[in-house]
C-alpha cells in the first residue's frame, strides 16, 4: 500500500514521519498469518485517527461503521463518546477484518492470541515488535521510540501541518479543551517555521545613527 497523506518531512523524536517511517511500520506485520493482520489493522487505525490505546482496546465490532460516511465510535475520557472518519486505506482494512472476525457486533474489535480481550501492554508490545523490525527498512526509525502516543501524536502533528483548525484537532482527537492541542503546537519546530516563512519581511531597513542625522523638533 503506498501511504499518501502528506510529503515526506523533517521530523523530531516524538513523532512519526510520513510516508516513509509510517509505511515501514505497517508493512511489518505478516499479513499471511491472522495475527499479523490483527496487528496491520490495529496500528492502521492508530495512525489514521489517532484514539488513545485504551480507547483502540476498548473498541466493540459494532463501533466501526463502514460504507457512506465511514468511522469509527469510541467511549474516551470522561466517558464522552465521538467519531472519528475513516480513510479509505482503514476502511478497506477494518472490513476485511471484520469478515474475518466474523463474530457478534458486541464482541472486541481485537482481541490477543488466546482469544481474550487484548490489553493496552499488548498493544505497546506488539508495536515496540513491529517498530523493531521496521528499522531494518527505515533507518531514520532507530531514534524513535514507537509508542502508542507517538502514533497519536503523529496524527495531531499530521493534521496541524495539513492546516486543520485547533479546534476540529480538539474534536477529533477527544481532547477536553483546545489549549490540550496548543501543546502539539509548541513542540513542533517544523511547523513553527513554516509559519514564519509565511510572514511578509518587513520594508524597513537596518540603520544606526549618525551625527549628521536630522533629529525630530520636540515640541
Amino acid at each position: 500500500m503506498s501511504w499518501q497523506f502528506l510529503p515526506n518531512v523533517s521530523i523530531e523524536t516524538h513523532r512519526l514521519s510520513y510516508p516513509a517511517e509510517i509505511e515501514a511500520l505497517l508493512a511489518s506485520p505478516n499479513q499471511r498469518t491472522h495475527l499479523g493482520r490483527r496487528d496491520h489493522a490495529i496500528i492502521l487505525l492508530a495512525v489514521v485517527t489517532g484514539l488513545r490505546v485504551s480507547e483502540l482496546v476498548g473498541l466493540r465490532c459494532r463501533d466501526i461503521v463502514l460504507g457512506s460516511g465511514a468511522h469509527v465510535n469510541c467511549l474516551g475520557k470522561g466517558r464522552k463518546e465521538r467519531a472519528t472518519p475513516l480513510l479509505k486505506q482503514a476502511v478497506q482494512a477494518l472490513t476485511a477484518w471484520l469478515k474475518e472476525r466474523g463474530v457478534a457486533s458486541e464482541e472486541p474489535l481485537f482481541t490477543n492470541a488466546r482469544g481474550g480481550p487484548l490489553s493496552t501492554d499488548g498493544v505497546r508490545y506488539l508495536l515496540a515488535k513491529h517498530a523493531a523490525r521496521a528499522r531494518s527498512r527505515c533507518a531514520t526509525l532507530q531514534r524513535k521510540n514507537v509508542s502508542p502516543h507517538v502514533l497519536r501524536h503523529s496524527n495531531a502533528m499530521q493534521l496541524l501541518l495539513a492546516g486543520v483548525d485547533r479546534s476540529v484537532i480538539a474534536l477529533l482527537l477527544g481532547h477536553e479543551s483546545v489549549e490540550t492541542t496548543q501543546m502539539y503546537l509548541n513542540a513542533d519546530l517544523e511547523l513553527k517555521e513554516r509559519i514564519l516563512r509565511k510572514v511578509s519581511p518587513y520594508n524597513g531597513q537596518n540603520g544606526r545613527f549618525t551625527p549628521g542625522d536630522q533629529l525630530p523638533k520636540l515640541s
